[in-house]
């Protein structure tokens, strides 16, 4: 099969603004046949991430070349071999991670920390370590966390798909892949937030206004967003945020232990700006015994400054949070139904729709701030 696809050729080499320098390069690749538990998706949305943006710039290096883009949703169009629990026509969202649902840790319900997934997402390939992507001179292509998901089509294991009702909007579901997933997941699952604490998000992108969401949705009492943006500030407040700190002012630590707290600081806080400074000040607003989460995917030689007395004489948690520490076949159809009855509205995170030949723009709007959740949507 022929489909168009949006390719990664290498990475941290591209000058700003992207609309000129095009790091995509939107090619007609062939994508070999499906194997054993594997299938064709026609993809009709994908979300323009910050990870991929990561990948892009370097901050996040990945092999190449690669079909980008690990958000997702769309139609089963073809079957492999062995294919159980999916049917031609089937609706579906990605997980980012394959889930291979016997390793310890899938067998324990901590589906993000699969053990065959992470390796077949560090090699650039499928579950069963294949690539199925190839360019016109039959060169093989890296996949993108399984998913691919800036193309036409992709071909994945059914290990990275999660079947949904067929009432939700595409360009909806794709959402849940990854943003939703992540940030509501952070809050529910990693932070456990309970009716009546408080929580500081720290980074306001897709994955934070969705851990907004998530915070409103569980009843958190005070629910404080920092970004050192003024616009995602504002836009903060939509989503139901009580209050809104600008962190990179001096007095931002004081003004939320001392003066919209009441307890020397939150209960918990989530952080997802993936920059050292937004980590130290959510864990320095966190009080004591209080839990820090971060879902964030700094560079990888990024390193955080931490006096181990302070967890000690203060009994606080630091927790890292992949995938939202869900189980994507388990959470993704709940997270739908918590949008479906009005709990979770994340249609305000999309502030674009494009084109796969727009993805370019796409990027250099992303990497200016210029949006949040910007969705390709395929005819």
């Amino acid at each position: 099969m022929k489909t168009k696809a949006a390719v990664l050729h290498q990475i941290g080499n591209h000058a700003r603004p992207y609309t000129d320098s095009k790091p995509l390069k939107i090619e007609e690749v062939t994508l070999r046949e499906p194997g054993k538990e594997e299938v064709v998706v026609q993809i009709k949305a994908a979300g323009l991430c910050h990870s991929d943006l990561s990948v892009i710039d370097g901050n996040r290096p990945r092999q190449t070349p690669m079909v980008l883009g690990h958000e997702a949703a769309g139609i089963i169009v073809k079957l492999g071999q062995d294919v159980k629990g999916f049917e031609l026509g089937d609706h579906v969202v990605f997980a980012f991670l394959p889930s291979c649902g016997h390793c310890e840790y899938c067998a324990s319900g901590r589906a993000a920390l699969c053990s065959a997934g992470a390796k077949a997402n560090n090699d650039g390939v499928l579950l069963n370590g294949t690539r199925k992507i190839l360019n016109d001179k039959g060169q093989e292509y890296y996949h993108h966390l399984g998913v691919s998901g800036f193309a036409q089509h992709s071909v994945a294991s059914i290990y990275s798909l999660v079947k949904i009702d067929k009432s939700y909007p595409f360009e909806i579901a794709a959402l849940f892949g990854c943003a939703v997933m992540t940030g509501v997941g952070a809050v529910v699952h990693t932070a456990k937030i309970q009716a009546g604490e408080s929580l500081l998000i720290v980074g306001l992108g897709g994955v934070g206004l969705s851990a907004i969401l998530g915070a409103k949705a569980t009843g958190a009492s005070k629910i404080i967003a920092a970004d050192i943006s003024e616009s995602k500030l504002a836009m903060a407040k939509d989503f139901g945020a009580t209050h809104t700190i600008n962190s990179s002012n001096e007095n931002a630590l004081n003004q939320v232990k001392n003066e919209i707290t009441t307890s020397d600081g939150v209960d918990k806080s989530v952080e997802f700006a993936g920059a050292m400074p937004a980590l130290d000040f959510a864990f320095n607003a966190t009080k004591k015994g209080g839990v820090t989460v971060t879902g964030a995917l700094p560079h990888p030689e990024a390193r955080l400054s931490l006096n181990p007395l302070t967890l000690v004489g203060q009994e606080k948690t630091l927790k890292g949070c992949y995938l939202g520490s869900c189980v994507p076949k388990i959470d993704i159809p709940n997270f739908l139904q918590l949008y479906n009855n009005g709990n979770l509205p994340v249609d305000k995170l999309i502030t674009h729709k494009l084109k796969l030949e727009d993805i370019n723009e796409g990027f250099e709007r992303l990497a200016s701030g210029e949006a949040i959740r910007q969705i390709i949507v395929f005819d």
